[in-house]
């Protein structure tokens, strides 16, 4: 049976059994250098399929990162906000205290 890969699910993982990759009709012949070996080729391919399956989920660990850092500065604007609350009737129940001490010293 001759099952051929795909660039998702490719037939092999090893880069020594891939099949090289196919020349560009659209290149002219004679631009690739010539001191190219296909074990060079090789190593490329597979460093860059490793960076290239790595692309998502550095993606995703930056996009986790951003949303922490953003829930962690919400979550500080509303510890700040809560403790401006707390603060404000700390400085009301003051006052009515001292209005209270006040008026029981003057009678």
């Amino acid at each position: 049976m001759n099952v051929i890969g795909t660039i998702d699910r490719p037939l092999t993982h090893d880069p020594q059994k891939q099949a090289p990759m196919p020349t560009s009709t659209s290149e002219p012949s004679g631009s690739a250098t010539s001191d190219v070996t296909t074990i060079g080729a090789n190593a490329s391919r597979q460093n860059r399929t490793r960076e290239m399956q790595l692309i998502p989920e550095a993606l995703a660990r930056a996009h986790m990162h951003e949303r922490m850092r953003e829930a962690e500065t919400e979550r500080r604007a509303v510890r700040l906000v809560s403790a401006r609350r707390m603060q404000r009737r700390a400085e009301r129940v003051s006052m009515r205290a001292r209005r209270a001490l006040a008026m029981a010293v003057m009678n």
